[in-house]
């Protein structure tokens, strides 16, 4: 399976559900600081409206509820993998995609044998605080070398104008999250994103 090259990632089903029509292959369901029955209907919502599309949906960190809902991939960042169960994860054939920000977190993800690899902040991003400084396009670079077919997702102050950089640095996959939601028009700008992708 083959992901998509525009990776938008959203902190509600609501988002999903108004944007996810309009084209969208591959998206990220990230909530945070949430109940888990919310993040349950969040997730299960999420999982409604990519099923009906034919979008490919990544649940950040709830991997329990991203099994008993019958998800087929989950996303988890460095924390994340102290406190998953990575055999439950794989035994309920779960697909798999890992943050890193420096070599020793490559290393450990590449021992989990991911789905994708993810290098951020590539460029300085307000999402959140971030004890990474940006990493920058040679850094893209470099994990391209290191991770062989492994795809590689580029995330972090990324935009439609900037995403062809990433990729010619050597991201197979473009992130974007601010860069959608907090444009004037979030449609219009997903479907930028999508003639760039294509």
């Amino acid at each position: 399976m083959t992901l998509d090259r525009f990776y938008p990632i959203f902190d509600s089903a609501a988002w999903l559900d108004r944007l996810v029509p309009l084209g969208i292959k591959l998206v990220q369901l990230r909530i945070k600081d949430a109940s888990t029955d919310e993040i349950r209907a969040q997730v299960r919502s999420a999982k409604s409206v990519c099923d009906a599309h034919g979008c490919t949906l990544i649940v950040n960190d709830y991997w329990q509820i991203a099994i008993d809902e019958g998800c087929a991939f989950v996303h988890l960042g460095q924390e994340d993998l102290d406190d998953a169960d990575i055999t439950a994860i794989r035994d309920a054939g779960l697909r798999l995609g890992i943050s890193t920000h420096d070599k020793t977190e490559l290393a450990r993800a590449q021992a989990l044998a991911p789905d994708y690899i993810a290098l951020g902040p590539i460029y300085p991003t307000i999402l959140k605080k971030m004890k990474w400084h940006e990493q920058g396009l040679d850094r893209l670079t470099t994990w391209r070398g290191l991770i062989g077919d492994t795809p590689l997702v580029a995330i972090g102050g990324l935009s439609v104008e900037r995403a062809p950089g990433a990729f010619q640095a050597g991201a197979d996959i473009v992130a974007a999250v601010t860069d959608i939601t907090l444009n004037d028009n979030p449609e219009d700008r997903v479907r930028a994103w999508l003639a760039a992708t294509r």
